[in-house]
């Protein structure tokens, strides 16, 4: 099965944004992925890496899929146990429910910031901030 694992991070909340992610099939890495996205909270960059996720895991497969994030919040709101009451986020959130439309099935996975995936997502997120902020 095809998964992705997500980040995305602000330096200063809101500040500085980046996402990375990382698909894979199994332990083979099918391809990385991290972009500036501006200025923008924590939680929203962790949306934009969540829909970047879905756009390009879409190369790959549009069967069932599983999506790691080490955001909680965000596995929670599309799980639905919680709501979304922002109404950026709701924005977000309506483009991911968009989205989904092109898989058969998507489960999505809370993971700690420290698994081993999840840490490669996160590596991209900084690289991409690093790079726009010159301190490569």
């Amino acid at each position: 099965m095809i998964t992705t694992n997500s980040d995305g991070g602000a330096r200063g909340n809101p500040g500085p944004a980046g996402i990375g992610l990382i698909i894979r099939d199994g332990d083979k890495i099918l391809e990385e992925y991290g972009a500036f996205i501006g200025t923008a909270t924590n939680n929203v960059a962790e949306y934009k890496g969540i829909i970047k996720a879905l756009e390009l895991v879409s190369k790959y497969t549009q069967g069932e899929i599983t999506c790691i994030m080490d955001s909680e919040l965000i596995i929670k709101q599309l799980l639905g146990e919680y709501r979304v009451k922002n109404p950026r986020m709701k924005e977000l959130f309506l483009e991911v429910q968009k989205l989904q439309n092109r898989f058969d099935k998507i489960h999505y996975v809370h993971v700690k910031r420290n698994q081993k995936y999840q840490k490669m997502a996160d590596y991209m997120v900084n690289k991409a901030l690093d790079e726009k902020l010159g301190k490569n």
